[in-house]
């Protein structure tokens, strides 16, 4: 049995930590199989050795989190446990730096794991950012943020969301209404996230002026885009032909990104999904990066981080096994 000691600066940092009824402080002890003592600003680890050492670098690094005005909730409790058992706590201080955006509401936007600072720097970085990964790693809401932001520093002129209509002809006739109203549904989740960002009255009034666009894909055949932030969601559904028509639409003073899950394509499967295409033609080109986000980025409910996981797992089961190899000896 072994015993570590930490200290806190101020019981206001332990607080946070501790989270309601205690439930963070109980989830580093079921995990790492220790035990926590509280006494005053002071923490007694007790346990195995490397566990100690474990929960002790976790609370850590909650301590430093806490102390910059981060708040301490269930997903970066799980997130800094996984950063502890793969060797990268040391890293914690990047997913509390720069704030991208500020929402309608006041609340900072910002990442919250290595991949998404990452992905951020990124599309700073690069004219095109491709990022590809699994539902919940905040892709669309991420570009969105910085295509706000790079508008409000005047970067830019006009936001351009836009995303394939995949189930286009019959299934459209269905709803509703003209065109606009029929493709609406498709681009809803675009919307929630400019609400969110700039507030539905300073949202509408942008998209009467012009200087925000959210619109199906085949809006975009025969535009030359300058001075614009442009956004391709769902980028999966896109044909090899969409996206070479998409990405041929690049103007001067304009920045592009591209998400997609390339795990969720919906096209008919005698069609080539044109993000998976682009990624394997684009990869090496200068001023293109391609970011790949993984389930340990995934923000939403813990549930979905494992079931993006489970299915992970279970389509590895179902590859064909590769057949074996003979060498013809001499």
């Amino acid at each position: 049995m072994t015993e570590k000691t930490i200290n806190a600066e101020r019981v206001e940092q332990l607080i946070d930590v501790f989270g309601s009824f205690d439930e963070n402080i109980k989830r580093i002890e079921s995990e790492f199989g220790v035990r926590i003592i509280n006494r005053d600003t002071e923490l007694k680890i007790q346990g195995e050795a490397e566990n100690t050492d474990y929960a002790a670098r976790a609370l850590e690094g909650l301590l430093s989190l806490a102390a910059k005005g981060e708040e301490i909730d269930e997903q970066k409790v799980r997130y800094l446990i996984s950063l502890v058992r793969s060797g990268n706590d040391d890293k914690v201080g990047e997913i509390a730096k720069d704030v991208v955006c500020v929402s309608a509401k006041g609340r900072p936007i910002k990442a919250k794991t290595l991949g998404q600072q990452k992905y951020l720097k990124a599309i700073e970085k690069n004219t095109i950012t491709i990022g590809v990964g699994p539902a919940g790693t905040g892709k669309t809401y991420l570009a969105v943020a910085e295509a706000v932001a790079a508008f409000r520093a005047k970067q830019i002129n006009r936001i351009i969301l836009t995303r394939p209509a995949v189930e286009a002809g019959e299934r459209l006739g269905f709803l509703p209404g003209d065109l606009q109203n029929k493709v609406d549904p498709y681009l809803r989740p675009l919307y929630d996230a400019l609400f969110d960002m700039l507030g539905p009255e300073t949202y509408n009034k942008y998209l009467e002026r012009g200087n925000i666009e959210v619109a199906p894909l085949a809006y975009m055949r025969g535009r030359t885009l300058d001075d614009s932030f442009i956004i391709l969601d769902e980028a999966q559904n896109t044909t090899r032909e969409q996206m070479k028509m998409f990405l041929t639409r690049l103007g001067f003073g304009s920045k592009i990104v591209i998400t997609g899950d390339i795990t969720q394509i919906d096209l008919p499967g005698d069609k080539i999904s044109g993000l998976k295409e682009a990624i394997r033609v684009l990869d090496g080109v200068e001023d293109i990066a391609i970011c790949r986000l993984s389930a340990s980025d995934v923000v939403r409910h813990v549930l979905v981080q494992k079931i993006v996981a489970a299915y992970d797992e279970f389509e590895k089961k179902q590859l064909p096994a590769q057949p074996k190899k003979f060498v013809k000896r001499k």
